[in-house]
């Protein structure tokens, strides 16, 4: 070979500049790629399609959609339809009893003491001569109102008592439970007589021995769900990316559990109808002349032989009315909870 022969050599070219230009691998270029991959892993809770894009505040994305299915489900129910309707037009007559009842709840007619069912008083008239439509159409407030307002107070301290206990643990836990565990170990209805008959006869006694009677229960609804939730893998993502306590709770947590603290809430409303008229059957809850279905019962009890419509009428909207709720609350929890 000669000297001025020239001799190229071939190196091997190793393309490492880019990589530590950009810092990028190639897993985080894999990751990059396909961020749909991760919104649709395992740490995604149901009702979720994946994480907030990187810079903003973390939290999970709710699929698009989930509660129009959810609102579907529910409105295709025959069972909670029905329902509906009838607690509906419950709720109506309650609202409009100014204008739907024939006559004053307390008007008096001496003329028509204890007077069959007619046209004119289709329920018939009590021992004052007040119409028993009247009455019962008024009485609906009552009830209402008793079962609204202690349901409502009941879910309100009962679901934060249970998603501390749930989501705290230790000694929160242990002391909520223990508490709760004395008010379950006194039947319901002996409770609510005990709580009422200590705060004296009235409206606003009703609600605090209802109340009193099903917070414990919501204890326990929210807890349970919340201790499954809560070791969940979301959950831990969530948390992993800073998201303080209060925030996992309230916007992670609450809404994967609510379901059956709902359909839990719509059963105790019909059962705290059935509490409240027994309360003011006993004569602790509305008292007369306030009309109420629970005390109708109790003044037409000594006349079920001569003039039973007083106490039939009465009886008949109670029965009603819990059925109704209770439709709501069964068609509830075979649509959003059916385990």
């Amino acid at each position: 070979m000669s000297a001025s022969a020239s001799v190229r050599i071939r190196w091997p070219v190793v393309r490492v500049g880019s990589v530590a230009a950009t810092g990028e691998t190639t897993a985080s270029r894999t990751a990059s790629a396909a961020p749909s991959t991760f919104a649709k892993s395992s740490v995604t809770p149901p009702g979720a399609c994946g994480l907030t894009p990187p810079g903003r505040p973390p939290t999970l994305l709710p699929c698009e959609g989930g509660k129009t299915k959810a609102l579907r489900r529910v409105t295709r129910s025959t069972v909670v339809v029905v329902g509906a309707v009838v607690a509906l037009a419950i709720v109506v007559m309650a609202l409009g009893a100014d204008v739907l009842a024939p006559h004053p709840p307390d008007e008096q007619n001496f003329d028509l003491i204890e007077a069959r069912p007619t046209g004119a008083a289709p329920f018939g008239t009590d021992r004052f001569g007040r119409d028993v439509l009247s009455r019962v159409i008024h009485g609906a407030r009552v009830s209402l109102y008793v079962a609204v307002t202690s349901i409502v107070m009941a879910m309100a301290v009962g679901g934060t008592l249970g998603m501390i206990a749930g989501y705290a643990g230790g000694a929160w836990d242990n002391a909520i439970n223990r508490v709760m565990d004395i008010f379950f170990s006194i039947p319901g209805l002996l409770l609510a007589v005990g709580v009422a008959a200590m705060r004296g006869p009235g409206v606003n006694s009703a609600v605090m021995a209802i109340t009193i009677v099903y917070t414990p229960l919501f204890v326990r609804v929210m807890r349970a769900p919340v201790l499954a939730e809560r070791e969940k893998e979301y959950i831990e993502a969530v948390r992993a990316l800073g998201a303080g306590k209060l925030v996992v709770a309230l916007k992670h947590l609450l809404p994967n559990v609510v379901s059956p603290f709902v359909v839990q809430g719509t059963v105790a409303f019909s059962q705290a109808i059935l509490i409240e008229a027994s309360l003011s059957y006993l004569g602790l809850s509305a008292q007369p002349p306030i009309p109420s279905w629970g005390n109708m019962l109790n003044e037409g009890r000594t006349y079920l032989e001569t003039a039973p419509w007083i106490s039939v009428f009465p009886g008949i909207a109670i029965m009603v009315a819990v059925l109704a709720f209770n439709l709501i609350g069964d068609g509830l929890r075979d649509v959003l909870d059916p385990k």
